[in-house]
Parts: C-alpha cells; structure tokens; sequence
C-alpha cells in the first residue's frame, strides 16, 4: 500500500516492521491494555506478528492501522486507522470502524482525536464511505469523549469477548457538517 496521510502534527504511515520496537514499548504497558480484551505484550515478536498481520490487511482489504509519528521527532508513538471488519460483531458485520491505540505518554495531548480525525476524513472523502464505526469499553471515559468530540453517536452497548463495550457511529453527512 502506498498512502499516507498528514495533519498538523502527525504522519500516519503504514506499519512496518522497524516499527516493532516502539510498538512494543506501547503494547507491553498494562495502563494501555486496561480496557482491552489482549494481555500486555511479552515478546517482540508477537508485535512483529502482529504488524504482519496488519500488512496481510492491507493486501486483503486496502485498509488498516497505520504508524501515528510526530513531526516534529520522527517517532512512532502508536498506531491508527480504518480497520475493515469481517467478523461479525453483535450482529453487524463487514464494517469499517475507526481504532487508535497510543503510547501512555502521549494520552492527553490530542493525538488519538487528530489521527481518528484525519481517518474519518479519508474514509468519507476518499474511499466514499456512508457510515464509520467505532467501538470502546463503556468504561473507557477519555475514548468514549474523543468519539463524541469527532460527532460520532453512541448506537448500543453490547458485550463482546466478555468485555462490555459500546458502539458509536457516525455517517457522512454527520462528518460533513
């Protein structure tokens, strides 16, 4: 895949796998994966299957997580992107749904909203998607605000791999206003 997108602060690239250090550092936090269904990494080379399986995506479906970088360092401090959803998940399937995961000390510093932001931008814009999807813990307080702060709306709440999440969506024409 040859995209990449650009805001004021970030270069969202494709992973690679020299990404895997700094990825690791992210992954192998517990404060990162409290709202997740995954353990911390323990290994490098599960983040290094992990950025393979994301490239497979890429081929697959022209579409996935892609390396969050700053700027102004060059340094990866996490991932975000459009993930193309083929598993069915209460009841919706084949689905585009917006995700985001960043290195702790980079929380709080608007960068999730930025990237989610430019994704939601490429999605509608670009690929012509009507609506994007996203899902978080319904504990997860600053994702859940970052979702509503891009105007997406909370749809339902369900429970997926024993982790009570809930589902936000938002259309085009909600994007576009």
């Amino acid at each position: 895949m040859n995209l990449t997108l650009q805001t004021d602060r970030l270069i969202l690239r494709e992973l690679l796998f020299s990404d895997a250090e700094a990825l690791f550092k992210m992954d192998k936090n517990p404060n990162v994966h409290t709202y997740l269904s995954s353990n911390p990494a323990n290994d490098i080379d599960n983040v290094t299957d992990y950025i393979g399986e994301i490239r497979n995506q890429y081929i697959k479906n022209r579409i996935g997580r892609f390396a969050v970088v700053l700027k102004k360092t060059n340094e990866v401090i996490g991932w975000a992107g459009i993930k193309f959803v083929t598993e069915s998940e209460n009841n919706l399937v084949n689905f585009y749904d917006i995700e985001y995961r960043l290195q702790e000390e980079h929380w709080g510093n608007g960068y999730a909203k930025e990237a989610a932001e430019a994704w939601l931008q490429y999605g509608f814009n670009k690929m012509k998607k009507f609506n994007i999807y996203a899902s978080t813990h319904t504990e997860n307080k600053n994702s859940k605000r970052i979702l509503e702060r891009l105007g997406m709306k909370q749809k339902t709440e369900y429970n997926w791999n024993n982790i009570p999440c809930v589902r936000y969506e938002i259309t085009k024409e909600q994007f576009n206003k």
